[in-house]
């Protein structure tokens, strides 16, 4: 098991190991464990002794966001990137926290991202109790996450802007990338929103005014997100199946093709095949213009079978309509 701790007392800031912190007092005691379910669970109970709800909520297998009041204090479970590699489904890392009135206990089994600049913030003195700790861990979430949002809808564009049947595989694949990402962060991101908006209103004087301002601002920016990535999977959606779309009429083309060159072939093949037959009295065998004279015959009927179908306007495709679209 690893883990970090800092201790804040007014302006001092000091780092410990967690077990040293806790028996330390100050206006921020945080305690953070990097570990396995297993034996983050055992150091919390025995060591830490904090209640059997709070271990199972800080040691839980599947999480999702969610804010409950606990203790006189808060459980909070937030989601971030991670360097770690993640799966697809379940592209973020979560933190668990138990907080209340100057202390605060969390726990991670993948890296995640924001830890590093929280830790840099604690120790240039900007984090001085848990609702600092807490709300500017929230937004540095929020903000890390912001630009991922922003590139997943700007390659959505780039697809449609190059929409052509030539191109469909590769853009299909792009296209269920972006979505599969989308997906995968819009369901961590609504249930976010929500827990951080209720900690913002959750009672407790460990919570100052601008604590609440701050996890506010953090809980508009994830339904920001949120409703940004609900738009990009409605629009992958709709661009993959006019992808598929262009690739049916592409299909379609092709097979078009080949049956106007059946048709081309298949009279001069029945009269090939009837001049071919090796019995007597075949008409002209014996003259010398016979072979050229049906080679001409049988371009003649390909011309005109050809300039049936160009009649018919079966090589061209539809022109776009110049519609109004204002009623």
């Amino acid at each position: 098991m690893s883990g970090f701790a800092f201790i804040v007392r007014g302006d001092q800031v000091r780092e410990a190991h967690p077990k040293e912190a806790l028996h330390e007092q100050g206006d921020l005691v945080w305690i953070h464990l990097t570990t396995n379910d297993a034996a983050a669970e055992a150091w919390l109970r025995d060591e830490a002794r904090l209640s059997e709800y709070v271990i199972d909520a800080l040691t839980a297998v599947e999480t999702r966001p969610r804010c409950d009041a606990a203790d006189h204090g808060a459980l909070i479970n937030l989601r971030g990137l991670s360097a770690d590699q993640l799966a697809a489904s379940d592209p973020l890392a979560s933190i668990r926290m138990f907080a209340h009135q100057g202390r605060v206990f969390s726990v991670t089994r993948k890296q995640l991202n924001a830890i590093e600049p929280i830790c840099a913030l604690l120790r240039n003195g900007h984090v001085r109790d848990p609702g600092d700790l807490i709300s500017e861990l929230a937004a540095e979430i929020t903000v890390e996450l912001d630009p991922v949002v922003a590139e997943l809808g700007d390659s959505l564009d780039m697809c449609e802007e190059q929409l052509s049947a030539e191109h469909a595989f590769a853009l299909r694949r792009l296209v269920n990338r972006v979505r599969i990402q989308a997906i995968g962060y819009r369901r961590f991101l609504f249930p976010q929103r929500s827990a951080l908006e209720k900690l913002a209103a959750l009672p407790g004087d460990w919570l100052n005014d601008d604590d609440r301002l701050h996890l506010a601002a953090a809980a508009d920016r994830a339904a920001r997100m949120a409703e940004e990535l609900e738009s990009i999977r409605e629009r992958a959606a709709l661009t993959h199946e006019t992808l598929t779309d262009l690739r049916a009429e592409q299909i379609d083309q092709r097979s078009l093709m080949i049956a106007v060159a059946a048709m081309v072939f298949l009279p001069i093949t029945f009269i090939t095949g009837l001049l071919g037959m090796n019995v007597d009295g075949i008409p002209f065998a014996h003259k010398p213009w016979a072979f050229w004279g049906v080679a001409l015959v049988c371009l003649a009927i390909a011309l005109v079978v050809t300039w049936y179908f160009v009649r018919r306007r079966w090589f061209n495709r539809s022109e776009p309509l110049d519609l109004p679209l204002d009623s």
